[in-house]
């Protein structure tokens, strides 16, 4: 990319888009913008002192403005005509607030493990577990010494780029959005003035946004739902795969069910808060109204499992639970490959279909137990609208058996 002869301007910058490499834009007086790969923007400034050539960071665009890039590029010349090395005075005032941090025991890892402990009993033990671990193999060993108030957003794009390198995209954006808790954290506790973490997802490679494939054509539901009616394999997943449309759960908030939450009488299903994805927020139990239809269904399966513990138990032990794999094995075995339909499909199913059949937005929501988008309103909003879903699921369960029972055309 040749050298740029005039000041940018913010179009220039708006308009500058990632390519195959890294490239600059000058700005003039040594102040460039590094654009990378991923689509990071960073400001840089080359500068001479005693006849070597240097390099500063001037921070990451658009968190820091082209006006504010060029007042720190002033800033910085004024000391470099002092005779004063700006990079040096960085790191002596760095070393200062470091050293000033560690004595109060500050250090991105002390604040990462007080943020772990009081933010863990929301959490499952599996959840807890991961977190840890990524903070012990990722971050501890290479910003867990370092004080929080002296972290840059490139110290922790430095620690996640080993996931992004090793095609874990995914992964690095948990990875950021980890960092980006802990330090939040402080900021609340007083810590540090400002959360380095935020925004500095935009530096690394989007992520692929990808949806669950599902049925939703009337005709083919139908035909889905003979399927798994004539399905013979193990009982456990084949009256999973008969439930699972019925109620729309996440999977495994029913695969994991046990008999002591279902209650024939009520024709209710519960679902412990602690089971739940929103279960950190709410911790409220999330209650499934029961269509004669399910009730059935769970009747007929307890005469096989209803000695044990779980409704849905594995075929090696009773005393666990069938696998997430053994469902999604079995649509396969039925011809439904992955770009067709998968078990998170049957929510998808449901919400498209109620919707269009004129249910109101609220009543599924609630059924899904999406978390409301407006925190405000998740707060006040306790409302289960336990009535108007039972009639809803009734009206559902009847849908399907009707679609069931459509003969085919063609």
């Amino acid at each position: 990319m040749p050298r740029r002869v005039k000041p940018l301007t913010d179009k220039d910058i708006q308009a500058a888009r990632p390519e195959g490499r890294q490239y600059s834009l000058f700005d003039g007086g040594g102040l460039f913008l590094l654009v990378t790969p991923a689509g990071g923007k960073w400001w840089r400034l080359k500068y001479r002192l005693g006849g070597k050539g240097k390099l500063l960071s001037l921070g990451v665009y658009p968190d820091v403005s082209l006006k504010e890039a060029r007042r720190r590029r002033d800033e910085t010349r004024e000391l470099i005509a002092k005779g004063i090395d700006p990079s040096a005075a960085r790191k002596e005032s760095k070393a200062a607030v470091i050293a000033e941090q560690r004595e109060k025991g500050n250090t991105f890892e002390t604040v990462a493990m007080d943020w772990l402990n009081a933010y863990a009993p929301d959490l499952s033990e599996k959840q807890a577990l991961k977190l840890r671990r990524y903070l012990e193999n990722v971050f501890f060993p290479t910003i867990g010494d370092k004080s929080v108030a002296g972290l840059l957003p490139v110290d922790i794009l430095d620690a996640v780029r080993s996931a992004q390198e090793r095609g874990r995209i995914q992964t690095a954006h948990r990875l950021t959005q980890l960092a980006g808790q802990v330090l939040q954290y402080a900021f609340v506790k007083g810590l540090v003035s400002v959360n380095v973490a935020r925004g500095i997802t935009g530096a690394l490679q989007p992520l692929r946004v990808t949806s669950f494939a599902a049925i939703t054509e009337p005709k083919e539901i139908g035909r889905l739902l003979r399927a798994i009616d004539n399905y013979a394999g193990y009982p456990s997943i084949r009256y999973f795969l008969k439930i699972m449309p019925y109620v729309f759960t996440r999977p495994g908030e029913l695969r994991l069910a046990e008999w002591n939450e279902v209650n024939f009488e009520e024709a209710m299903l519960t679902i412990p808060w602690q089971r739940m994805k929103t279960r950190k927020l709410s911790k409220k139990d999330h209650r499934v109204p029961l269509a004669r239809q399910v009730l059935a269904l769970f009747r007929d399966l307890y005469e096989f499992s209803g000695s044990g513990r779980f409704i849905f138990p594995s075929i090696r032990a009773k005393t666990d639970t069938i696998s997430d794999a053994g469902p999604l094995n079995a649509l396969r075995d039925m011809g439904y490959d992955k770009d067709t339909m998968t078990i998170h499909g049957f929510r998808s199913m449901a919400s498209t279909c109620l919707n269009e059949m004129g249910m109101r937005p609220d009543l599924v929501e609630a059924q899904l137990a999406h978390k409301d988008p407006d925190a405000v309103r998740m707060v006040y909003n306790r409302a289960e609208y336990l009535n108007e879903r039972r009639e809803m699921m009734q009206t559902w369960a009847d849908y399907l058996d009707k679609l069931r029972g459509v003969e085919e055309v063609g």
